[in-house]
């Protein structure tokens, strides 16, 4: 634990990562987390599953012991998978402080939301969409005095071509104070460089891995170049050879819209493979059942839209399959990094 030690965390925290197993600081946790404790803003870049997400945890916690008040931070991220694996973080690690959380995602009551609001919890995490609706349509909270704000895949956030999100990014950084510290990380930070007027960051220290390939040294990498019209019997002959050959095995299809998504689902469940379909056309109550069965091994095969390519930590997963090759480098990247948290090393194009 001395690792963590001479980044300046206390012992406290120290004793909770021991809890966990963490019992050594990753490359982006040891060079940012001092920086946070300084007081100064940050951008980390790492590829994925390289502890990004505790790089702004940890530090966050520290500074919240020391000055407990209101809505302290506030997190932004993509997607509403990823802020309950966030909101999970925060309380694993913060539990000796009592600490109190809100999740601010669309597809959940805003009455309850609200109320949960005004409570004035320390830590709120939330998508850009249904914070930007909180904020439209109701003065009952503010954020005024927040202390942190962070961008969670940053890249995602802030990318030009993504109207929606602009919008509702501007109308939350309206509503945040101008004295406080700024947090950006993702596996892939660099197109958005230019982006960072908007957010007003203040000469931030900016850290990013050295290595050359963002994808896990270990990965097995392969394609496949078939006929359109043959496409899906490949994929059924690829499962079910992975499947006689593997006694534990888990599988992760990509495919690049809902309708797609839905129609592999139920194709493979006429073959009798255990599937099961995750898009951003479900209610959020389905789409919790349907990663919860998948992490749970109810279900081996779980065919999603890139709203799973984005930090979520499944671990048993083995293999990453594209349907559809991504139209840019960066969204393979997030896409095989499901794999690559585990160790595993296949992934198929």
């Amino acid at each position: 634990m001395d690792g963590f030690t001479r980044l300046g965390l206390s012992s406290w925290l120290i004793e909770q990562c021991k809890q966990l197993g963490i019992c050594k600081p990753t490359p982006v946790q040891e060079n940012c987390i001092p920086q946070i404790l300084e007081g100064r803003d940050c951008m980390g870049c790492a590829k994925t599953g390289s502890g990004k997400t505790a790089a702004f945890v940890l530090p966050i916690l520290q500074k919240l012991s020391e000055d407990p008040f209101g809505i302290f931070c506030l997190v932004l991220t993509p997607t509403r998978e990823l802020a309950y694996q966030i909101a999970e973080q925060f309380r694993v690690l913060g539990k000796p402080l009592g600490l109190k959380d809100c999740i601010i995602v669309g597809g959940m009551d805003m009455v309850a939301q609200a109320l949960e609001l005004s409570r004035k919890p320390h830590i709120v995490i939330a998508t850009p969409g249904r914070l930007a609706d909180h904020f439209r349509s109701s003065n009952t909270f503010n954020i005024k005095k927040i202390r942190f704000l962070v961008l969670d895949e940053a890249d995602r956030l802030l990318e030009q071509g993504c109207t929606d999100f602009t919008q509702d990014l501007q109308v939350i950084l309206e509503a945040v104070p101008v004295n406080r510290q700024t947090l950006l990380f993702s596996a892939t930070l660099t197109d958005t460089l230019q982006e960072l007027k908007t957010i007003a960051m203040n000469k931030p220290f900016f850290w990013e891995s050295t290595s050359e390939v963002r994808t896990v040294e270990k990965l097995e990498q392969k394609y496949i170049l078939v006929p359109e019209k043959v496409k899906e019997a490949y994929l059924v002959h690829l499962i079910q050879t992975f499947q006689d050959e593997h006694e534990d095995w888990s599988i992760i299809i990509f495919t690049n819209t809902c309708k797609n998504c839905q129609i592999i689902n139920m194709m493979l469940r006429e073959f009798s493979f255990p599937s099961v379909a995750l898009h951003s056309m479900m209610k959020q109550k389905q789409r919790f059942a349907a990663l919860a069965k998948f992490k749970s091994s109810v279900f081996k095969i779980l065919v999603a839209t890139d709203v799973a390519a984005r930090g979520l930590d499944i671990p048993t997963v083995q293999v990453v399959i594209n349907h559809n090759t991504p139209g840019l480098p960066k969204i393979y990247i997030h896409r095989v990094g499901r794999t690559a948290r585990a160790g595993k090393d296949f992934c198929y194009c």
